[in-house]
């Protein structure tokens, strides 16, 4: 019987020696075995900035709205233009009846050929008293001539001194024809130089009414598109009637009401976001032109305008525009959160694992790091995050201390420890080290 107790105490100490080694094995197998890669979700480090820009919204008006006007009075014959129409700076847009001022440049022609007539009678008249001077100057040479060889005759005796007088009566008489006569060369010149003026008068009269003439002819004082037609064909229109609306839109313009609390953001030539929701996927960038000087004494609000390009005319009026104003930030490099991670613990655990570990759940975890680290107060935040490093076939994971700024949205500014372009692990499949061989899955934006 002791013998028999012998054996089975024999048999369960091979049995307790056989289920010892078995783990033993094992985990030298594992040890053996080559770890595999870790799949990895990472980012490109990129500059950016967290600070949302505020987004106002405004109604789109072209940059010049101008009314075209009647300059004259008269009745609306045609207009060739209707709303959207395109026009031309100088195209011809209305006409107006011009039959009274066509009778009016005629008028002023005969009258110019009134006054042409007129110098060409003066012209004639100067000239033959131009002949009578140089017949009196001819009689007054005459005159004193005799004058002169009776005074001498009547000195020798030959002639009595009343011949002398006589004589010398006739050259006065000469001399006074010969004045007279070059006076009236003056008066018939004068004439001709007034006859002249009003010739030129009456030519301005001309000139006048068939300026009035080409006021019936409306054309466009700029180019853009016709926003209105005020009036229509058959109107008796007034001078200064308007007769349609022109915008101009190489160029749009949005007024945006912005709270005193807010206008300390905005500033003169400062460029600004807008986008517009009948054009959803594209982005347009405006300038600020104007800020005013007085804001609404009830809402607070100040109006502040932006001009957007728009050389495409794709943008008309009356248009929702949203503008969005971001204020001055030094750009910085920005990435994911959850690329915070402590040394040795996923970011987000396999699929089908999170089952098997509810038991280690229960266990306190007195081996976590935090995410990052707050020193005292006025030091910088720091964390970790494990950047890509060597080869592209064989990437590799490298943990860096990086020191944190401002986060928002999910999103932490770096602002060291990082430069643009690095690639940087933001979720992986397993809890990684220093060193780890990782298989990158996607790259995120």
């Amino acid at each position: 019987m002791k013998a028999i107790w012998m054996l089975v105490a024999i048999a369960g100490l091979s049995v307790v020696t056989v289920g010892c080694g078995a783990p033993k094995d094992t985990t030298q197998a594992q040890t053996q075995s080559p770890k595999t890669s870790v799949a990895v979700d990472v980012v490109i480090a990129k500059f950016d900035t967290l600070q949302a820009g505020t987004e106002f919204t405004g109604t789109t008006a072209p940059i010049r709205e101008v009314s075209v006007k009647s300059r004259l009075e008269g009745r609306l014959l045609d207009l060739n233009v209707d709303v959207g129409d395109r026009v031309k700076a100088g195209q011809a847009i209305a006409q107006l009846d011009d039959a009274v001022l066509s009778a009016t440049v005629l008028q002023a022609d005969a009258e110019i050929a009134a006054r042409e007539a007129e110098v060409s009678q003066a012209s004639a008249s100067v000239g033959n008293a131009r002949a009578q001077v140089e017949r009196a100057r001819v009689e007054y040479q005459q005159a004193q001539a005799d004058a002169n060889r009776f005074t001498k005759l009547a000195k020798d005796g030959a002639v009595s001194s009343q011949a002398a007088e006589a004589a010398l009566t006739r050259a006065r008489s000469a001399e006074q024809s010969l004045r007279s006569a070059e006076q009236q060369v003056n008066l018939q010149e004068q004439s001709v130089g007034a006859s002249s003026q009003r010739v030129l008068a009456q030519e301005a009269i001309k000139l006048r009414e068939q300026e009035r003439q080409s006021y019936t002819t409306i054309t466009a004082p700029i180019s853009g598109i016709v926003l209105e037609r005020v009036s229509e064909t058959g109107n008796l229109l007034f001078a200064g009637n308007d007769v349609i609306k022109l915008g101009d839109f190489s160029q749009v313009k949005v007024i945006v009401l912005i709270s005193e609390l807010e206008i300390s953001k905005v500033r003169l030539n400062q460029s600004v976001d807008v986008r517009f929701d009948s054009f959803p996927n594209q982005k347009f960038t405006g300038t600020v032109k104007r800020i005013s000087p007085v804001a609404d004494p009830v809402a607070r609000l100040i109006p502040v305008e932006v001009v957007v390009p728009n050389p495409d005319n794709k943008l008309g009026s009356g248009q929702l525009a949203r503008v969005k104003f971001s204020g001055r930030q030094e750009r910085q490099i920005v990435i994911a959160e959850t690329a915070l991670e402590p040394s040795g613990r996923p970011t987000q655990p396999p699929k089908g694992v999170a089952n098997n570990q509810s038991d280690q759940q229960m266990k306190p975890k007195t081996d976590a790091k935090p995410t990052a680290s707050v020193s005292d107060k006025g030091k910088p935040k720091t964390g970790n995050v494990f950047v890509i490093t060597g080869d592209r076939k064989e990437p590799k994971v490298t943990t860096r201390q990086v020191t944190l700024g401002d986060r928002r949205d999910g999103k932490v500014e770096i602002r060291s420890g990082l430069k643009e372009g690095d690639i940087v692990v933001v979720r992986s499949g397993g809890k990684l080290q220093d060193g780890d061989s990782v298989r990158v899955s996607a790259i995120s934006e």
